[in-house]
């Protein structure tokens, strides 16, 4: 059903206010049993009279000081501003809530990728070796996975070592890569690659200058792998071969699915 006209939206506002006459009510009540747009405003509208109260001061309104009686009829214009500013209020809660659920979206999703630095998942001084253990989630997945669910590559020219570990989802391909003998500074991606030629970045991350998993390295820090999860929206009965690609082009591994 379409939008209704501004007087039916005036009745639904004074409907909400309780400032109908019965006659007035009775016949917004019949025709409220047909129209779906009036209830769902009406739902909107419940509980106004608290934000009424709360408005009663708004410059140039007219409505009665706070605490005093709502028995007058309000103007027409008075109503409409009213489910105006009702529903802008709300809206903003509604954007506030849907704001707070997406930060808390990111910060769940974001939370393994983060803990997943140099090191492996170790922070610290790179200089020094110095480090402090943080949680590791995609290291801690890659050591569940079946070595059924593993494939591996160790590059003849770039002796870099790849391996991946995948799960599959009902939305696709969940994969952890750990990666050791490469140096830096790079910045890569780890991406799939369909039987049918599709791309898919499941990962990307920057490698700093001292590596992730070289065994004569001077610190921890460097002789780790790292473990960095991803996913794609891809099957293994899709998927072909999996890349570990610089930035710039540069092919470090290529793993054959």
């Amino acid at each position: 059903m379409g939008s209704p006209g501004p007087s039916e939206h005036e009745t639904v506002g004074a409907y909400a206010l309780g400032i109908l006459d019965d006659a007035e009510a009775t016949a917004f009540e019949a025709h409220l049993a047909t129209c779906e747009w009036c209830a769902q405003q009406l739902d909107e509208l419940a509980g106004m009279e608290p934000m009424l109260a709360a408005l009663a001061d708004l410059p140039g309104s007219g409505t009665p000081a706070i605490g005093e009686s709502l028995s007058a009829k309000p103007s027409p214009r008075l109503v409409n501003k009213l489910v105006d500013d009702v529903a802008e209020k709300r809206a903003q809660k509604r954007r506030r809530s849907f704001y707070m659920v997406a930060a808390a979206a990111v910060m769940i999703i974001g939370g393994p990728f983060a803990a997943v630095a140099a090191n492996g998942g170790d922070s610290g001084d790179p200089k020094t070796g110095q480090q402090t253990l943080a949680a590791n989630p995609a290291q801690d997945l890659f050591k569940h996975i079946s070595p059924a669910d593993k494939v591996s590559v160790t590059d003849a020219t770039t002796n870099v070592s790849a391996t991946v570990a995948m799960q599959e989802k009902a939305w696709g391909l969940n994969s952890v890569l750990e990666l050791k003998g490469v140096k830096g500074p790079l910045k890569c991606s780890l991406i799939f690659v369909s039987k049918s030629g599709e791309r898919e970045t499941a990962a990307s991350w920057s490698v700093p200058k001292w590596g992730y998993g070289i065994p004569d390295a001077k610190t921890e820090q460097a002789k780790n792998p790292l473990y960095i999860g991803g996913g794609v929206a891809m099957s293994k009965s899709q998927l072909d071969h999996i890349e570990v690609m610089t930035f710039d082009g540069k092919k470090l591994a290529q793993i054959d699915v």
